[in-house]
């Protein structure tokens, strides 16, 4: 008689504590047995409105850009959430239930949860925004869309893993670890991006405050600046004497952009020439994680925007209008495609690098503005492109050692933004790993 095998299911993570190794099993209960539907409505309205957030979770709207305009009777019907309650929000399938730190009062529409099982309510913040919960949660949700809420009664059949209480606090203490870590080392990269911010306004003469500011001596082109000078000089350059303002289209051997290919995406290939598009262009850096490629073929049909390093990039279209970059060796030889304009500098008039950190600087934006009816950011061509006004110090050295230096700075940040990036897979991973999936073993 033949034996057959039998997967079980287990309720244990992948990852565990060794203090907790000789626990045993996780307990399996449903959601209406670990927590309660709350339909507080008793407030007079001071409580502050509460956005329901993928990003923040539950927060007051102005401590975020969230401009919905309430009236009086509907703050009246709004639910009082206390600081450890979760919302179950309208993309709860996508993105797991939110947590709220705050107080204060939200839409009836949304599910509002508070546990009542004496539970570690911080341990459930991070369950609830497991890919293993998420996936438990829409299991029997097929069909469900942006726009619809998963109800209690749905919530309440979902099975949750729960270790003991001391487990709880361990796997919470863990991951909260982690998330100051992270809001460390994000305000550590607020900072230097302020810091270059400031420095942009500092090394480049004429910021503008104002639309005729950038007229000055320019008669009616928009971009003259109002100081020859910068308000911060390096030592070397203190007596070089004021800056000159040049158009950059004669500082410029190129001017332009490519083309995307007939077919669209159907011609980008996994290796190849690197095609460059505008999501690769950030201020100041390149962004090649999504880089795609064409073939020879392809390239050679518009080899004419082919690049070389040291192209200043510079986006004219769509929504990141403005973004401005320098190319590398990594995407040397490859072609743009028509939202991103190709710069090609006469080096000895123009250092690649220093057009680049001044386009993005809040003088070099304002002249992209000056073109925008109405300040809305629709296009640029390439003539605007070359009317730019460029503030050029009288010796070149001073232009390298500004690209140097902002550049370095530049390299700080990006080097600041991956280890960011870096923690939060460490952070994705650890929740896979920490919370018990049931799957057969």
């Amino acid at each position: 008689m033949s034996k057959k095998s039998h997967k079980k299911k287990t309720l244990l993570p992948k990852l565990r504590f060794p203090e907790f190794k000789g626990d045993g099993e996780w307990s399996c209960l449903n959601g209406k047995s670990l927590f309660a539907q709350i339909s507080d409505k008793n407030h007079n309205g001071d409580l502050p409105v509460l956005a329901i957030t993928q990003e923040h979770g539950a927060i007051p709207r102005e401590l975020i850009d969230y401009n919905v305009s309430v009236t009086q009777s509907s703050i009246n019907s709004y639910k009082i959430v206390r600081v450890g309650d979760f919302i179950i929000s309208l993309r709860s399938f996508q993105g797991g239930i939110e947590y709220s730190n705050y107080e204060g009062i939200c839409s009836p529409a949304y599910v509002i949860l508070r546990e009542k099982r004496g539970t570690v309510a911080a341990f459930f913040k991070y369950l609830f925004k497991s890919k293993a919960f998420i996936r438990e949660l829409t299991k029997n949700l097929e069909g469900l869309r942006d726009g619809k809420m998963i109800s209690y009664k749905q919530f309440s059949e979902v099975l949750i893993h729960l270790p003991s209480k001391p487990e709880q606090q361990k796997i919470a203490d863990c991951l909260s670890s982690l998330d100051d870590l992270l809001a460390a080392h994000s305000a550590k990269l607020n900072a230097l991006q302020d810091h270059k911010k400031g420095l942009l306004q500092q090394l480049f003469p004429g910021t503008p405050t104002s639309s005729s500011a950038i007229k000055k001596n320019a008669g009616e082109d928009a971009g003259a600046p109002s100081q020859t000078t910068p308000a911060l000089r390096f030592p070397e350059f203190e007596n070089e004497g004021e800056w000159v303002l040049s158009k950059l289209g004669p500082m410029a051997t190129k001017v332009g952009s490519g083309i995307t290919p007939r077919g669209g995406a159907s011609n980008y290939r996994e290796s190849g020439r690197p095609f460059i598009r505008s999501q690769n262009v950030s201020w100041g850096s390149l962004l090649l994680d999504d880089v795609v490629y064409i073939d020879e073929k392809m390239h050679q049909s518009f080899a004419g925007t082919e690049i070389k390093i040291t192209d200043v990039f510079l986006n004219i279209t769509g929504a990141s209008i403005g973004r401005c970059t320098v190319a590398n060796s990594e995407i040397k030889g490859g072609n743009v495609n028509q939202h991103v304009c190709l710069i090609r500098t006469k080096a000895k008039k123009l250092v690649p690098l220093f057009l680049s950190q001044f386009i993005i600087s809040q003088f070099g934006q304002s002249q992209i503005d000056s073109f925008q009816a109405g300040g809305n950011r629709q296009g640029l061509n390439f003539e605007q492109v070359r009317s730019f006004f460029i503030p050029i110090p009288p010796n070149r050295a001073e232009q390298q050692k500004i690209a140097d230096c902002l550049s370095a700075l530049d390299d700080v940040i990006a080097a600041q933004t991956k280890q960011i990036a870096a923690l939060k897979e460490h952070k994705k991973g650890l929740m896979q790993q920490l919370f018990s999936t049931g799957d057969s073993v």
